[in-house]
């Protein structure tokens, strides 16, 4: 097996010079140690395309009420819900395409094209003068913003194997502080004319159209990881056809120890050949895609339902917070969640494994959840102090739960195909994630009309729905449904 492997390295060696992959391999096997930069330009694009997601969540319940396209104050969330959901749906259009794209003509085409579109359709997003124009440029924003999947693929080829579930945690982290700092953006700068009449003036841009402020400053952060982009090397392998086979082999050689007989590196060979034949006949993949896809739906039902929530009144069952009150909360949040991520995964991860990272962030995260319609009878400092650590600790377990999952995927495919298989996931994912915010905020206004219901009052009801999409997802992660996931380990 080893004389096969110099061979192949001898036969390829024309290329070496010409093909970005090559050049991957050759300067991580030159440098020991953790890439810190290319880490760091990977959390700054990574953040860059989650900053947006959500970023509309703590402002777009008066934005709906600004359109006044909705006939009653319970009906607002129903549709601020279809605002959230069109994201998802463009992007579950397009993953799969952009997937294909950046297996074959690389990982940074895409990546510029998807920080570029921020750029475009955020920026006319805030500028939305009506309910349609808001739907439509979420809508484009999801079609062509379509990266994450190809950087999950991208972090886990610019490190050695030791590091992988580091860079897939930078990915996380950057993912799940950009689905907090999104949201305290748009709650501290939505309506500045209001906030900060020292500053603004209600004839000026910002006064005209109250919601653009958030989304000027998200794509002006855009246009500088585009510049980032710049610093970001390609790692697709872009030479013969044998390319993809030297990098399938590369891959099973950072999975195998120097001492490893030459059987075994013959059967994971063949193992990694027929998952590379049908993608979707590989179930350690697909059941990686399943697990993520309904805790994605969860994820995101709560990001939006949170928001609405905390600034829906107190008759209601919230916390009649302001857009700048949530803001706070969720900026708070990320700063403990940067921490967590950054000192104490990693060490967890490498001590438990991904799996049991998630199961037990899982675990954890359901009667803690139970508790938030409790949190609502509090108020004064008592109130913001137990919601600012109900939020780090939720926000901790629900990225930690993620970025397992992501270390699992990766390690399902070869490098030759994970930019398809991140697609695949992303393509699902968003499936599910589009029906989040439209059915989330579907029930809150719902449960916002039973506050005297006998069983699950009010807002009782959202959480306990939550609980229940989390349980499943937790099922999900034993056996049988992954038993195949291991067994090669």
């Amino acid at each position: 097996m080893e004389e096969n492997r110099t061979s192949l390295l001898e036969r390829e060696a024309e290329y070496r010079e010409k093909c970005p992959g090559c050049k991957m391999d050759r300067l991580k096997q030159e440098q020991a140690g953790v890439p810190y930069k290319l880490l760091s330009f990977i959390w700054i694009v990574s953040l860059c395309t989650a900053l947006q997601i959500s970023s509309l969540f703590p402002f777009v319940y008066f934005m709906i009420r600004d359109f006044h396209i909705a006939k009653r104050e319970e009906d607002i969330g129903f549709y601020a819900g279809f605002v959230g959901s069109s994201f998802m749906v463009g992007r579950a259009l397009t993953s799969l395409f952009w997937g294909v794209v950046a297996d074959r003509y690389g990982r940074k085409p895409v990546i510029l094209i998807g920080t570029f579109s921020v750029v475009v359709f955020n920026t006319l997003f805030g500028l939305s003068t009506n309910f349609w124009m808001a739907l439509s440029m979420r809508f484009f924003l999801g079609c062509f913003n379509s990266q994450l999947g190809t950087i999950r693929a991208y972090a886990s080829e610019v490190c050695r194997e030791e590091y992988r579930a580091l860079a897939l945690s930078v990915v996380s982290t950057s993912r799940g502080i950009g689905l907090i700092i999104g949201p305290a953006i748009g709650g501290f700068f939505a309506q500045p004319v209001e906030k900060y009449p020292n500053l603004f003036v209600e004839s000026s841009i910002f006064g005209r159209f109250p919601y653009f402020l958030p989304c000027l400053i998200i794509s002006v952060y855009a246009v500088g990881s585009l510049v980032a982009c710049k610093w970001l090397p390609e790692t697709l392998h872009k030479h013969a056809e044998k390319a993809n086979e030297r990098a399938d082999l590369h891959d099973i050689s950072e999975h195998s120890s120097n001492d490893s007989g030459q059987k075994d590196n013959i059967v994971e060979l063949e193992d990694k050949q027929i998952h590379k034949s049908n993608l979707l006949k590989n179930w350690p993949l697909m059941s990686t895609i399943i697990v993520y896809c309904v805790f994605s739906l969860q994820e995101m039902a709560y990001s939006e339902m949170f928001s609405f929530w905390a600034v829906s009144d107190k008759k209601y069952g919230g916390l009649s917070f302001s857009s700048q009150d949530v803001g706070e909360v969720l900026a708070i949040s990320g700063f403990g969640l940067l921490l967590f991520q950054l000192l104490l995964y990693p060490p967890v991860e490498r001590r438990l494994g991904p799996l049991m990272v998630t199961r037990l962030s899982a675990v954890i995260s359901i009667p803690l959840l139970s508790c938030f319609p409790y949190i609502a009878m509090l108020s004064g400092v008592v109130l913001h102090l137990v919601i600012n650590c109900a939020a780090i600790l939720r926000n901790s377990l629900s990225v930690s739960l993620v970025t397992g999952l992501f270390i699992l995927l990766n390690n399902a495919v070869p490098q030759s195909q994970r930019g398809a298989a991140n697609a695949i996931s992303i393509t699902a994912m968003s499936v599910f994630k589009a029906f989040g915010p439209a059915g989330g905020g579907a029930l809150f206004s719902w449960a916002q009309e039973r506050q005297v219901a006998s069983f699950l009052p009010g807002d009782q009801m959202v959480f306990f729905a939550l609980n229940v999409v989390q349980f499943i997802g937790l099922l999900l992660t034993f056996k049988p449904f992954l038993a195949e996931l291991y067994q090669g380990e």
